[in-house]
């Protein structure tokens, strides 16, 4: 039997402390002394932006008491000196199937490397012991990251693919989980046996997500061709005649590189382009999430535009496979939504972080040649994992941000302070160094471009905590 949905929190919760999130993809709201209220539905109920800065027993009871009798008796958790609340991160495209192969891209390019490395780990998911070991770890890992939503590639597996969601479900991860089609190009040993078994275990996969959590409140079932090479055309058009029917996500990827593309004019000499062969088979669609687009055209990107596809953009896979450079300003003015995705095990990071940081490094490479112009800033970056990503998953009226009537998907980042007298001395307070004097822009600054999962203190998705320290055990 699958396992019941998480619990919602048993008490209403006050969160006390300095938060920040994206006000727009230039802007970040910063409340230094702030207070959000959290109902037991994991919804936010109110925001208080100027509370004492700090609250004994007796201050704090009287002012819980000023917001109504409701919240008299809610826990309240107030962050300590340099910790503020943030939103969790979206991962707009994981393969979470491929984690024990993160940080081995060695020297492949895409086909070499899906070849040697990709392909006879995701056959060994057969085993549900392997597929048990290697998903509740990449679930672990990502929640310990501050990722609250994840866009999961599984493999062509039924009975794995929906152990992913079940654990998904167990940890409290929100998630879009699908199982990887693909009836040609792979090897014999891990295929599709045929189009009418891509088609019937896709559905499968959909009927077990939907059962597990019917309301999709943290699981969502996504329809995966791995991508157009990788599915004949009677495939491809099999899987959006199911994507129509179901109203399932659809999760692909596009344009990665230049001997992908190669392929995709040579196996579909009648498209147009590699974006009209997904929107001929009927998955190019406002539900539909592109990975990479590094390499669109303008034709292309006025096509995704129309139907309203989502792209994820997949900065240090692009680097780590010598794939090229994405340009998300180009993507930006074509009105196209953009989110983050790791791409492991083609990225070498679970991290959201590390992918905005490379986000950054990337856009600056582009400007080397074509002007300042390509920069993304810190702002953007921290919009594209947040808000932007959500925008991708369709949850941007739900997580992103902190609003009355969104939910409580946050985590609670510390930073490091240097005492004086111990200068010499590294703690456990992660590779974050402040010493008193940075402001706002500068601290979350540093916590971009140095942070890690140690800054990442504690972790709620829906109000329910998913993940937290150990130092943060006396709190909880």
């Amino acid at each position: 039997m699958p396992p019941p949905p998480p619990t919602p929190p048993l008490q209403q919760t006050i969160y006390v402390g300095p938060f920040v999130f994206s006000e727009s993809s230039t802007e970040l709201d910063v409340c230094p002394h702030g207070a959000i209220g959290v109902a037991t539905t994991g919804t936010i109920s109110f925001i208080d932006r100027d509370v004492p800065a700090e609250l004994n027993n007796a201050d704090g009871a009287r002012w819980k008491a000023e917001k109504g009798t409701e919240w008299e008796d809610a826990r309240m958790l107030v962050a300590e000196e340099g910790e503020f609340f943030f939103p969790g991160f979206v991962d707009t495209h994981i393969h979470a199937s491929q984690y024990p192969n993160a940080g081995i891209f060695g020297k492949s390019t895409l086909m070499d490397w899906l070849d040697t490395y990709t392909f006879p780990l995701e056959a060994s998911f057969a085993d549900l012991a392997t597929a048990r070991r290697v998903y509740a770890r990449v679930v672990a890992r990502t929640l310990a990251h501050g990722t609250t939503t994840a866009a999961y590639h599984a493999t062509i597996h039924v009975a794995a693919t929906n152990l992913l969601a079940d654990i998904c479900v167990e940890r409290g991860q929100r998630a879009l989980v699908g199982r990887v089609c693909m009836d040609t190009l792979s090897p014999e040993y891990y295929r599709d046996e045929s189009v009418e078994a891509a088609v019937r275990d896709s559905r499968a996969c959909i009927a077990h997500v939907r059962q597990l959590d019917p309301r999709g409140e943290l699981v969502t079932p996504v329809i995966t061709p791995r991508f157009a090479p990788s599915c004949t055309t009677p495939c491809l058009r099999a899987l959006g005649e199911l994507h129509q029917e179901t109203g399932a996500w659809c999760q692909t990827h596009i344009s990665e590189n230049a001997g992908e593309m190669a392929m995709v004019r040579e196996l579909f000499p009648d498209s147009a382009d590699y974006a009209s062969v997904y929107d001929e088979a009927g998955l190019l669609t406002p539900k539909t999430i592109l990975a990479h687009a590094v390499h669109l055209s303008e034709a292309e990107r006025k096509l995704v535009k129309r139907r309203k596809a989502k792209v994820s953009h997949c900065p240090a896979s692009n680097t780590a496979l010598t794939s090229g450079c994405a340009r998300v300003r180009e993507l930006w003015d074509a009105g196209i939504t953009v989110g983050l995705g790791t791409d492991v095990s083609g990225g070498y990071s679970a991290s959201v972080l590390e992918a905005a940081r490379q986000a950054i490094m990337v856009s600056r490479h582009v400007a080397m040649t074509e002007g300042d112009g390509a920069k993304l800033s810190t702002e953007e970056v921290l919009y594209l994992a947040t808000r932007g990503g959500a925008k991708v998953v369709g949850l941007e009226d739900k997580i992103g941000a902190f609003k009355v009537g969104m939910q409580w998907d946050a985590q609670l980042v510390g930073l490091g302070e240097v005492a004086k007298g111990e200068e010499g001395k590294i703690g456990e307070d992660g590779p974050v160094d402040v010493f008193g004097w940075e402001q706002w822009e500068e601290r979350v600054a540093k916590w971009l471009y140095n942070g890690d999962d140690r800054n990442t203190k504690a972790v709620w998705v829906k109000g329910r905590l998913v993940h937290y320290r150990p130092e943060m055990e006396h709190r909880n």
